[in-house]
């Protein structure tokens, strides 16, 4: 019984993994046919739709309507960050760099965790914190100089603050959405519910609401489906199932390899050395993160 539970989380969380190396190619093939608010429009719709459909079939949907006024006001809040601020960041950021630059910068967001729980959490960084980081924003630096490392230059300065900003308002939902004590898919269709209006009326403002082009609409839907919903439950069944979390939770260090492929693949990109290497610098700093903590308790 214990394996086949196993297997099941096993492959929940590698549908998760496939789900995600794909979005890197969904955002910038949708960003040709939208602007980046309006793709979050049409996506945070998709979303919200997708997840409403996830509560009903798993009977979790009455949980919705019984949160408190607090509920709904954590949600607002969180909701006004992911989707609102963040994806417009990461969609801006998306609409400037290749996607093979955008996606590994993104990934450096639990480095950016690491740092605001100092303050935020009162935490304090670890040395495999420190050690991995310094890793993983060396490959930072090759992907964003495109591997002019002394150069000082980088090829969009604007385009990769953008993704690096993204990773400091997604550290900083995951950080606030600790105090939810609500099912997790729950409070992530609340706050994408309760965002969705702040996002259609900033659409409205600026790009406008106009029916897009079908393969932005269906790029859009994509998004909206795949990953900010059915990749995020089978996540979460995933951790759900498995006895061993750390096991599943390294499959996610396929995704940002498989993104590659993808985006070679579809978007037609050819893939630099550089790019490869802050790759493997940025999954080495995370790894190292992770592997090294229990070693470095036993340091002087």
């Amino acid at each position: 019984m214990q394996v086949g539970t196993e297997k099941r989380a096993l492959l929940l969380a590698l549908g998760a993994v496939l789900l995600w190396s794909t979005v890197a190619t969904a955002f910038k093939l949708s960003l040709e046919h939208l602007a980046p608010i309006q793709l979050l429009a049409w996506a945070n719709l998709a979303a919200v739709l997708t997840l409403a459909g996830l509560l009903l079939v798993t009977g979790r949907f009455g949980q919705v309507l019984r949160g408190s006024r607090r509920d709904y006001l954590r949600s607002l809040g969180l909701g006004l960050i992911n989707p609102l601020a963040y994806y417009i960041v990461l969609f801006e950021a998306y609409d400037r760099l290749p996607a093979q630059e955008a996606q590994p910068l993104n990934y450096t967001w639990a480095f950016t965790l690491a740092i605001l729980a100092v303050p935020l959490l009162k935490q304090r960084l670890t040395r495999a914190d420190i050690i991995g980081g310094l890793v993983a924003y060396s490959g930072v630096w090759v992907i964003a100089t495109r591997g002019q490392i002394l150069a000082l230059e980088f090829a969009n300065p604007v385009g990769v603050g953008l993704a690096l900003a993204s990773t400091i308002l997604w550290a900083l939902y995951w950080i606030y959405s600790t105090r939810d004590q609500r099912d997790p898919l729950v409070a992530l269709f609340c706050n994408f519910t309760l965002a969705l209006p702040f996002v259609l009326l900033v659409c409205a403002l600026t790009a406008g609401l106009g029916l897009p082009d079908w393969r932005g609409l269906a790029g859009a839907a994509y998004v909206g489906v795949f990953e900010m919903g059915l990749a995020f439950a089978l996540w979460l069944g995933a951790m759900r199932l498995t006895q061993s979390t750390a096991r599943i939770s390294n499959l996610i260090f396929l995704s940002p390899f498989l993104s590659l492929f993808f985006i070679r693949a579809f978007v037609g990109e050819t893939i630099l050395p550089s790019t490869w290497i802050g790759l493997v610098l940025i999954v080495a700093g995370l790894a190292l993160q992770q592997g090294l903590r229990p070693c470095i308790r036993n340091l002087p």
